[in-house]
Order: structure tokens, then sequence, then C-alpha cells
């Protein structure tokens, strides 16, 4: 049976996308260097409606998808982020990126595995910049 990994991070950015073509190529350049496979997108957009505005980012990967939403009227930014695979699921990379990218900082992150109902296989709190 194939793996179903899910990890999910709720946390403040000090470095908030607000570029949708900036956001675009880092989420190309994050599928590639975890070694997936991009079958559509990335796609970024910034909503600049009051009370929701943010940037809002995915984009389809061979083994399922990567999502990130960004709320830049706090300061810091609230960010929650995605990634679903169907494969092997290298948390720390991706955690590494989202701080050294956006300054990701007092952090919570969650890996389900999904198979077979919701299973945690690890869940974190981080406090690495106050």
């Amino acid at each position: 049976m194939a793996l179903h990994n899910h990890l999910l991070v709720n946390g403040y950015s000090l470095i908030p996308p607000t570029d949708e073509g900036k956001t675009i190529e880092w989420m190309k350049n994050l599928v590639e260097s975890i070694d997936m496979k991009i079958i559509q997108g990335p796609f970024a957009s910034y909503v600049s409606k009051e009370g929701n505005r943010g940037l809002t980012a995915i984009v389809m990967i061979e083994t399922s998808h990567i999502a990130m939403h960004v709320w830049d009227e706090e300061d810091p930014a609230f960010v929650q982020f995605d990634l679903y695979t169907c494969s092997t699921l290298p948390v720390e990379k991706v955690l590494k990126d989202l701080e050294d990218t956006f300054g990701l900082h007092n952090y919570q992150s969650m890996v389900l595995e999904r198979s077979s109902g919701f299973k945690v296989i690890e869940r974190e709190n981080w406090s690495l910049v106050n």
C-alpha cells in the first residue's frame, strides 16, 4: 500500500511572501529539492481584501499537492502550509526551507499518515525565533 503522509504547519513569518512570481519560483525550487515532480502549477495569488489580506499558493505534484496560505495583516504574518504525498516526506528539509525563506518561527507541525484513517506519526512545537 502506498504511503499517505500529510505535513501540516501553522506558524508565523518574519518575511511573508507578497510577490506572486517569486512565490511560484520558490514552490518550483521546493518541489525539486524534495525530489518530487510538478504536474500542474505552481499558482499564486495575492488577495488584498481587508481582513483576509495575503498570499495563497498551490502546486499539484505527481504524488498529490502543496499549499500555503499567508495572512500578512498581522505582524508577524500568520502562515498555514500543507504538503500531502503518497511518497516519503522529508519533513526536516521542508521545515528548514520555510524557516530560511520566510523566517518561519513559533510554529507547530504535524505529520499524519492517512492510508487508513488519521494516525499522527510526528508532532512538534517549535519556537526558533521570538
